[in-house]
């Protein structure tokens, strides 16, 4: 009872249920608050710290930011979302502010292209060398399995596109990333798609920032050539899975490309099937499938390889 009427005073103050309202369509940074609310920043600040002691709200820090959203845990986000569905979307402050918002996610997404475009000749020449996103995403789908997973969490999530690929299997997914500009990238693509559910954070691969037993299922798309030790990576994997939970590692089979770690940053030349199960087995995890998806053009495309594991 005393946290409940603790998060039902701090809901009982117009600029704390304003930024509610915001907060239940997407996470925001403090700056952002600032400018939809046309509050200063200490006194957004305040009214959010309020919050997150509540319950209500997290915080979730992001190199130089810090992004706000609604709690997932206890009753905080329930009562949230319901506080927002009475709100008279009519009402001019409310109405004011939502513009403002969608001022924002306008200039977010302005900005996540311009990184896009800055880019764009190196990622379509590195993206020539894949399959099809669509046979590497049937494949894994299928090992996947149909679900439903209250947890997933996609390590490196890029544009977000593999946290896309499972939305309607998923109560709740989060993709990390260690690059921002990236998670710009991925938050504009989500909240424009519309899934509420799916959200991103700053981590590090070898330190993710969950408890042990919490992820249904975890996915690793074309991540662990750029890491010098990939084996802490999957050992981390696997310390975020739930016993039963299932690791999807899609990466390229052994090749000899030397441009991508001369000019793209590989660390490794892919991996091997013997390698990637001695891996999975230090890591305690079982290697259940291994699946090799071969290019038309072998002499243009690399092969991708997919391993499905499951925590013991």
């Amino acid at each position: 009872m005393d946290s409940l009427v603790t998060q039902l005073k701090a809901l009982a103050e117009p600029t704390r249920l304003r930024v509610v309202v915001m907060l239940a369509r997407g996470e925001l940074t403090v700056s952002e608050l600032v400018s939809i609310l046309g509050q200063s920043q200490p006194r957004v600040s305040r009214h959010l710290k309020l919050l997150t002691d509540a319950g209500l709200a997290e915080r979730l820090p992001e190199g130089a930011y810090v992004f706000y959203r609604l709690s997932d845990s206890g009753g905080g986000r329930r009562l949230s979302e319901l506080v927002n569905e009475m709100v008279e979307p009519g009402d001019p402050i409310i109405s004011r502010d939502i513009a403002r918002l969608e001022m924002t996610k306008a200039q977010r997404a302005e900005a996540a292209q311009a990184y896009f475009e800055s880019v764009a000749e190196d990622w379509d020449r590195i993206r020539k060398l894949h399959l099809s996103d669509e046979e590497v995403e049937g494949a894994m789908g299928e090992l996947a399995g149909d679900g439903p997973f209250n947890l997933m969490i996609d390590v490196g999530v890029g544009t977000g596109r593999v946290l896309e690929l499972f939305a309607d299997r998923v109560k709740r997914g989060i993709g990390i990333d260690i690059n921002h500009s990236m998670l710009n990238v991925a938050r504009s693509n989500l909240q424009n798609a519309g899934h509420g559910h799916l959200s991103v954070r700053h981590a590090d691969v070898i330190a993710l920032p969950f408890e042990p037993n919490e992820a249904d299922l975890m996915t690793v798309h074309q991540v662990l050539h750029y890491l010098d030790d990939p084996a802490l990576a999957v050992m981390e994997c696997a310390r975020v899975l739930k016993p039963g939970g299932r690791l999807l590692i899609v990466d390229f089979a052994p090749h000899q490309l030397e441009t991508l770690r001369e000019e793209h940053y590989h660390r490794r030349l892919g991996f091997s099937d013997l390698e990637m199960a001695e891996i999975i087995e230090r890591a305690g995890l079982k290697l259940d499938r291994q699946v090799e998806l071969h290019p038309k053009d072998r002499d243009t495309q690399l092969t991708m390889k997919i391993w499905a594991a499951t925590a013991v």
